[in-house]
């Protein structure tokens, strides 16, 4: 009868591979599931307002909507398109949207690519300058004075002025030219004969289209959302934004449900009404920068990477 033999261990060599071929399935594994449950998060949440949209509030309102749309309808959307100051106000959005975006990149190229230079006089002074208004700010009262002094309001450049430049884009536009248009690159330039201009608008835009689209996404997300501004200097209804004609509608829903003295089904009609119009006007707002946001999607991911400091 012959003995056993007990297996003999694996060596610290061999056992560090067999731990290693097993780590990065494992890793991977991990890695996708935490991403699959981080996507879930983000857009559940924006499937659930598509179909709470078109769901009956009161099914919502018991847990019953939350996969697929429940007591189908569109009469949140039937009444906000009947408000011809939502369409008015849907191409005053597209307006500021596109002239408010454009005015801010080219402020911002422009005034990178100057800041980027070394040879700029004062170039640290007008940093600091900018810097200090990151912390620094006159406040409400002291903006609505500079706009009414301006002769800005009321008009469509009360919307786009105030905010056109964001310092911190700035300073992401000017790490960009500082790290991506070499002073070699302009001196090539030079002795091949092109002026300053000349070299920013051949040479420089054309190396900066993932800057460009990442100010650009950046602006067309925050002009498309903004309100305030348009509430605290517009005083013509036909030219409110898209946003603010939203929320006058929303407000104007729930003040008519909570003065109703009718009877309680008239009540409950109001404020059903309310809730399709409230899921109905998120996804108004949400879709044209759904839509055009994976246009942009390569060169803004590759904007924010490339104008991060280092």
């Amino acid at each position: 009868m012959t003995a056993t033999t007990a297996p003999l261990p694996l060596s610290p060599k061999k056992r560090d591979g067999v731990l290693t071929r097993m780590a990065d399935p494992t890793f991977n594994v991990v890695t996708v599931g935490l991403l699959l449950l981080a996507a879930a998060a983000i857009i559940y949440p924006l499937y659930f307002i598509v179909i709470a949209s078109v769901s009956d509030p009161n099914l919502i309102a018991q847990g019953k909507v939350w996969l697929l749309p429940q007591g189908f309808t569109l009469e949140g959307y039937q009444t906000l398109f009947k408000n011809d100051a939502l369409i008015r106000g849907f191409g005053n959005s597209l307006l500021y949207t596109g002239v408010g975006t454009f005015v801010s990149v080219s402020i911002i190229l422009c005034t990178g690519y100057a800041l980027s230079r070394r040879d700029m006089p004062g170039r640290n002074l007008f940093m600091i300058l900018f810097i200090i208004t990151m912390f620094f700010d006159g406040g409400l009262i002291a903006r609505y004075l500079v706009v009414r002094d301006l002769g800005l309001l009321n008009t469509m450049w009360a919307v786009i002025l105030p905010g056109a430049v964001g310092v911190w884009n700035l300073i992401i536009a000017r790490t960009f030219f500082e790290t991506n248009v070499p002073s070699e690159l302009r001196e090539a330039a030079q002795i091949d004969g092109a002026n300053d201009f000349r070299f920013f608008f051949k040479v420089a835009l054309p190396l900066t289209k993932p800057l460009i689209a990442l100010m650009a996404m950046t602006h067309i997300v925050a002009y498309w959302n903004s309100y305030f501004d348009a509430m605290i200097y517009l005083n013509d209804e036909s030219m409110y934004p898209l946003q603010l004609v939203l929320r006058n509608v929303l407000i104007q829903s729930q003040a008519s449900a909570s003065l109703d003295t009718g009877s309680i089904d008239s009540y409950a009609a109001a404020q059903r009404l309310g809730e399709l119009i409230k899921y109905g006007m998120i996804v108004v707002s949400t879709v044209p920068l759904l839509i055009l946001f994976p246009f942009l999607q390569k060169y803004f991911v590759k904007g924010a990477t490339l104008g991060a400091l280092k």
